[in-house]
């Protein structure tokens, strides 16, 4: 007589696979414009430090932009071990400084730098730190300020941002 087994783990997804983070960073950018994100951040960051006033968006919005910025967090992580080097072939000249954003022509050419470096000098437990206080801070009016420096987490993030989209839009293309 055959045993049938009962699976408990849920069949979402592939099975026993280590999770990529380019297909979890190509989800995030499915499912959030680069512009929308980079706004709502400062957006967040700014009620944060204001403690006289609360975000305008809906709660429901800015949780959902939480649990997606960590995962886009997770997904830079998992970028910053591979080994690859993600180089453009695009000279310098042809692009327009205004298309570099944040980053520097080193980081436009090599966008994995910005994820090596952002956790060099952070973790990801204090990216998560960092999101979660800042989220909390928004949506209510306090009277105190954060304990820590958030200016340069906070900046990380966006060159990430910039960073990943970059990754994701040679993605197609050269890789």
């Amino acid at each position: 007589m055959k045993k049938n087994k009962t699976e408990f783990q849920s069949r979402f997804g592939k099975d026993n696979l280590k999770p990529c983070g380019l297909q979890q960073m190509e989800t995030y950018f499915l499912l959030n414009d680069l512009t929308a994100s980079k706004e709502l951040l400062n957006n967040i960051m700014h009620y944060a430090v204001d403690r006289s006033s609360r975000i305008k968006e809906e709660p429901s919005v800015i949780f959902h932009f939480h649990q997606a910025i960590r995962s886009f967090i997770r997904a830079g992580y998992l970028l910053a071990l591979e080994k690859k080097k993600w180089t453009a072939n695009t000279q310098l000249e042809e692009v327009s400084p205004l298309a570099f954003g944040l980053l520097s022509e080193k980081e436009y050419q090599n966008p994995l730098l910005v994820f090596k470096k952002a956790f060099q000098e952070y973790s990801v437990r204090e990216f998560d730190y960092f999101i979660s206080g800042m989220v909390y801070l928004s949506l209510g009016i306090y009277g105190h300020l954060p304990e820590r420096n958030m200016v340069s987490p906070y900046i990380h993030l966006i060159k990430m941002l910039d960073a990943g989209y970059l990754i994701m839009e040679r993605n197609g293309k050269e890789y």
